[in-house]
């Protein structure tokens, strides 16, 4: 498991310069993350100054992004309506700034139970996308497909006792997919090593992972050591998607030669478009050098 914390001080430190992240606009993907990287700092070094700032991104997650019912996507014009599994991120930041301040916690469970009747359809799956409101599903948007492994997993390191109804869909739905769920992009596959190491024993675990492992070997192109988004597409990559594989086969602990490959490759890598600038390249950089409570 990598474990740069002075690499992560640096970066914070540059991001926060150019005004990039947490100073930056708000998208609501990177700010979970970026929650749990700064409770992560603040266990490590035993600094409370990080938990202040974790504290100050949910404040402005709520302030700038917050409904009444749910989070929005992202702050900039185009990143409007609500995803599931971006809640489902930001509910495992505010468990992980809860177990340090308990109020986040009850606040996690409370945003589950409101969000969770709205996404999920009992026995059939999870909307993809949701208007802003949480009236209805987002036009043209079907069902996730990994929305539901999110959804269990999440709950039960949340609170089990009280989310049994929510629990008891969403493992529903884990058994009718898993066996036949067939995942080949890159992001994809690192989010499902990262949810099935948290309860690695289980069936549905066990498959998934044994799964992602084969479909990621067939990814990986050597040299010069990054996984392509796709396997017909060994030519197109992503710094903040190859972030996210790496941070679920450090959670699987497999690999990490080629953990260590793709975290050299990309740290001078430019592709020459916003991603980058953009805080979702840096700050799941950052997640990947430093993974800490994220796993």
């Amino acid at each position: 498991m990598l474990h740069d914390i002075d690499y992560v001080l640096a970066k914070l430190a540059w991001m926060r310069r150019e005004r990039i992240w947490p100073n930056g606009l708000r998208y609501l993907w990177t700010d979970a993350f970026g929650v749990v990287l700064l409770v992560s700092l603040s266990q490590e070094l035993s600094e409370d100054r990080f938990l202040d700032q974790a504290e100050w991104v949910v404040a402005e997650v709520d302030r700038v992004l917050g409904r009444t019912r749910g989070i929005r996507i992202g702050e900039e014009p185009d990143r409007d309506g609500q995803y599931y599994h971006y809640l489902a991120m930001w509910l495992f930041a505010l468990w992980r700034l809860g177990q340090l301040r308990p109020q986040y916690h009850e606040r996690a469970v409370a945003l589950a139970q409101t969000i969770h009747p709205r996404f999920v359809i009992p026995g059939i799956g999870v909307r993809w996308k949701m208007l802003e409101d949480l009236s209805g599903p987002y036009p043209s948007f079907g069902l996730g497909a990994l929305d539901a492994f999110h959804g269990l997993v999440v709950y039960r390191l949340l609170d089990s006792d009280v989310l049994v109804t929510e629990i008891a869909q969403m493992q529903e739905l884990v058994e009718q997919s898993y066996p036949r769920l067939q995942v080949t992009q890159d992001l994809g596959l690192g989010m499902l090593l990262w949810m099935s190491h948290f309860f690695p024993r289980e069936p549905w675990a066990i498959s998934i992972r044994q799964r992602s492992l084969t479909m990621l070997d067939s990814m990986w192109v050597d040299p010069p050591g990054y996984f392509c988004r796709e396997p017909s597409l060994p030519q197109l990559k992503f710094a903040f998607t190859n972030y996210g594989v790496s941070i679920g086969l450090q959670a699987a602990d497999v690999f990490p030669e080629r953990v260590e490959r793709l975290n050299r490759y990309f740290e001078t890598y430019r592709s020459g478009d916003e991603y980058d600038t953009n805080a979702i390249t840096h700050v799941m950089g950052c997640c990947s050098w430093f993974p800490g409570r994220v796993l």
